[in-house]
């Protein structure tokens, strides 16, 4: 059985891109091309970011370099392992936590997830198929990739294009056919207090 792509079922209209970029757990084994990796890297480049420190770093591992790869490998957990050994490349997002003037970046984290945002959304467009993972192992992939203090590892990531459900366990084929789900606007946008729905 051949998997597709899971449209979000938007309520108000949203870019087509957006609808279709969701997190498969089903890789192809098809090489990602050097200039969509380039082009993914290019659209994270200008993601905006507070006092435009551009605090994202990336370590990235394909398969071609299978001693990087495994040791990528390594540091995810085993539920992870299980369907991102699949994908023909996999990241580190890293953020840097001071800024140039030696403060505190309090916005460090979030203008990470603002480049890779803007990554996944170009990956989108490419045909690319990308999943972020918050289970690996920190100390592991700081050590591992000798990542310095003052920078901290924030989420693994899995980039490919989209494979087929066959040969996934049971409960992961189940997962990437089951329908997408999201939380209603009005249980997360307030206006006036904490808690009252603005619309």
């Amino acid at each position: 059985m051949e998997n597709t792509v899971k449209l979000a079922n938007n309520k108000y209209p949203i870019e087509d891109v957006l609808r279709r970029r969701w997190s498969t757990v089903a890789y192809s084994d098809r090489p990602v091309e050097k200039e969509k990796l380039l082009s993914l890297f290019e659209a994270a480049r200008w993601a905006p970011s507070s006092a435009n420190e551009q605090p994202w770093y990336f370590l990235i591992a394909t398969k071609d370099d299978a001693e990087s790869y495994a040791r990528m490998l390594e540091c995810l957990v085993p539920a992870n392992v299980e369907w991102a050994s699949r994908a023909p490349v996999l990241m580190l997002s890293v953020a840097k936590l001071h800024r140039s003037n030696g403060a505190i970046n309090r916005h460090a984290f979030h203008d990470v997830g603002l480049a890779v945002g803007c990554m996944l959304v170009q990956a989108t467009s490419l045909g690319l198929c990308v999943h972020q993972m918050g289970g690996f192992y920190i100390d592991k992939a700081r050590t591992m990739f000798e990542i310095p203090d003052t920078h901290e590892p924030v989420a693994a990531i899995a980039i490919g294009y989209l494979g087929s459900v066959e040969g996934l366990p049971e409960h992961l084929r189940q997962r990437e056919l089951t329908a997408r789900t999201r939380k209603e606007i009005s249980s997360f946008v307030y206006t006036g207090k904490w808690g009252k729905p603005a619309f």
